[in-house]
């Protein structure tokens, strides 16, 4: 009966860490490391191999590497500044912390300023900073996918 309880705390943990995504309030990738554990510490601690920690490491780094490079790429790919790219990845580390839509307008915010500052148009300045929120909802496509990943990973390394 305790394990029906596990359970449903894993699954809760999985679709919060989803929910992570559209409000970075929660922590996405702490979230499934908190089911992973649950089931580790509390339902069996041997089918969990090395492999599936360290995969899961690594896709915890792309994780939170995902906001920061397809931030700056879509900054520089729609004709924003060095700086510009930059500013884009600091602030949607700063954004996090305004949830729920801090991640979208500080980032935009963050580039238009530079861009203006370095003598660019407002259309120009606004380009670049489309480009971070192009940027911003393709790090959320790709954080989907890899933790999309790392759950069923998980379910395959219970099962076999």
């Amino acid at each position: 009966m305790a394990d029906i309880y596990l359970w449903i705390l894993i699954i809760l943990l999985f679709i919060l860490s989803f929910i992570g995504l559209v409000f970075p309030i929660l922590p996405s990738s702490l979230l499934i490391w908190l089911g992973f554990f649950v089931y580790h510490f509390k339902i069996n601690s041997t089918e969990l191999g090395w492999l599936f920690w360290t995969m899961m490491i690594v896709f915890t780094v792309v994780l939170f590497l995902a906001d920061i490079i397809a931030n700056r790429h879509f900054v520089k790919r729609f004709g924003g500044s060095k700086l510009g790219e930059n500013i884009a990845a600091i602030s949607v580390i700063i954004g996090s912390f305004f949830p729920p839509f801090g991640i979208l307008i500080v980032p935009f915010i963050a580039v238009v300023i530079v861009e203006l500052f370095q003598a660019r148009s407002i259309h120009e300045a606004t380009r670049a900073a489309t480009g971070s929120l192009i940027g911003f909802l393709g790090g959320t496509v790709a954080k989907i996918i890899i933790q999309l990943m790392m759950i069923i990973w998980f379910f395959i390394a219970m099962i076999f």
